[in-house]
């Protein structure tokens, strides 16, 4: 089980973080000072996330048109995660799914027992009941999570990093929690190149632990590289 130090965090403070998975409380050491990747990432996400940000504006309108007219509320949906420290974040995307999600997914799941083994497992269904026909298609190629970019810009996020997740999912990742709360979450990552939805959730983990702990530069880019076919293949999008 690995340790606060083995993880590299300094200057530490103590945050309390209410309620993983709704069971307890725990006490999170919160690191101010080691953030995976520190100013360098930090400068090529502001960078990279700025052009892209302006480059995919005409993108932008024609999904906020297409999501506007295809179903009732807001094209943004922003849902609360976990970043870096245990700081929360409004994270930003294009609604893929009915506004009362919550209902329908309620509804859905006591109807639908085998389905509800595969959400309390994944925190995904293969057939959400929840998504739109175009919110199907957004999803299908990741276009949702381009909003993602301005969580980039603000500093909620990376480029590449671990897959961002909600509190109570930090329960689930038990002793790696501190590898996840050391670095700032990302839009792609190893496991986004990696067959996405297709792996277990404990892959999930391992995959954002050792990004964390084998952290450099040239693995970045690497991901970033293969984050293209990936999302052209649409492999494990779901």
């Amino acid at each position: 089980m690995p340790t606060l130090e083995s993880v590299g965090f300094t200057a530490l403070d103590e945050k309390r973080l209410q309620g993983f998975g709704g069971k307890r409380t725990a006490t999170i050491a919160i690191s101010k000072a080691s953030v995976t990747g520190g100013w360098t990432k930090r400068i090529f996400d502001l960078c990279l996330a700025t052009c892209g940000l302006v480059g995919l504006l005409p993108l932008f309108a024609l999904v906020a048109l297409a999501v506007k007219v295809s179903s009732t509320g807001p094209v943004l949906y922003g849902h609360i995660r976990v970043g870096n420290g245990g700081r929360s974040f409004r994270c930003w995307k294009f609604r893929t799914m009915v506004t009362n999600g919550d209902a329908v997914l309620e509804s859905y799941l006591a109807n639908h027992p085998d389905e509800k083994a595969e959400w309390e497992q994944n925190r995904k269904l293969r057939n959400d009941p929840r998504v739109t026909r175009i919110g199907a298609v957004l999803r299908s190629y990741s276009v949702d999570e381009l909003p993602q970019l301005i969580n980039v810009i603000r500093g909620d996020m990376s480029l590449v990093g671990p897959r961002p997740v909600v509190q109570d999912e930090l329960d689930i990742y038990g002793s790696a929690a501190p590898h996840y709360l050391r670095s700032r979450p990302g839009l792609t990552g190893l496991w986004q190149i990696s067959g996405r939805s297709d792996t277990t959730y404990d892959e999930r983990i391992a995959f954002d632990t050792s990004y964390v702990q084998r952290w450099s530069f040239s693995q970045d880019l690497l991901i970033i590289a293969r984050t293209v076919p990936a999302v052209l293949l649409s492999k494990g999008s779901y």
